[in-house]
């Protein structure tokens, strides 16, 4: 297993529609481990392929709070059903450092693929819900940035370009 670069903001990769998969082989299975130990040491809750420079519909999430790893796998994941409304702050791994309250649903039903091409459905309420929709959004070629009002948009741009002027993004 390897590490793998995460990509930033402003990378062409993170704005591409995903690829479906069709078909679960040793080397998605080995791009699945490496994300992985991508994400467990980046540290995050949520990676999409996307963000390793592969733009192709496969995210995994780990939202366990207790330090006991719980791993899922969602290849090709699709959103059936939405509940409620939730306003909460999120990251992500693309803009390190940046925090901001996103709009998503409460609950999400979502039908996947495991890393064995099983199909499978999860209800998702509060954290693997908002966690799921920030990864599929990522499949879609959608970033934090594009949930924002354009307010929101502009601050943020602007504490990126003070970033990479200090070299530290």
């Amino acid at each position: 297993m390897s590490i793998l670069q995460i990509k930033k903001y402003g990378e062409a990769v993170l704005a591409e529609h995903g690829a479906e998969i069709k078909k679960v082989t040793p080397e998605i299975k080995t791009l699945i481990k490496n994300m992985f130990e991508t994400m467990y040491n980046a540290p995050g809750v949520g990676l999409a392929a996307h963000q390793v420079g592969f733009a192709l519909r496969l995210c995994v999430i780990d939202t366990s709070a207790s330090g006991k790893k719980c791993p899922m796998v969602f290849i090709n994941p699709k959103i059936e059903k939405r509940e409620g409304v939730s306003h909460e702050e999120e990251g992500c791994l693309s803009f390190p450092g940046i925090y901001r309250k996103i709009k998503r649903s409460k609950f999400v039903r979502v039908r996947a693929l495991d890393e064995n091409g099983k199909v499978f459905v999860v209800d998702a309420h509060d954290m693997l819900s908002r966690a799921l929709q920030h990864e599929i959004d990522h499949l879609n070629g959608k970033v934090l940035l594009d949930n924002l009002p354009p307010l929101q948009k502009q601050e943020v741009k602007e504490e990126i370009k003070i970033r990479k002027q200090e070299n530290k993004w």
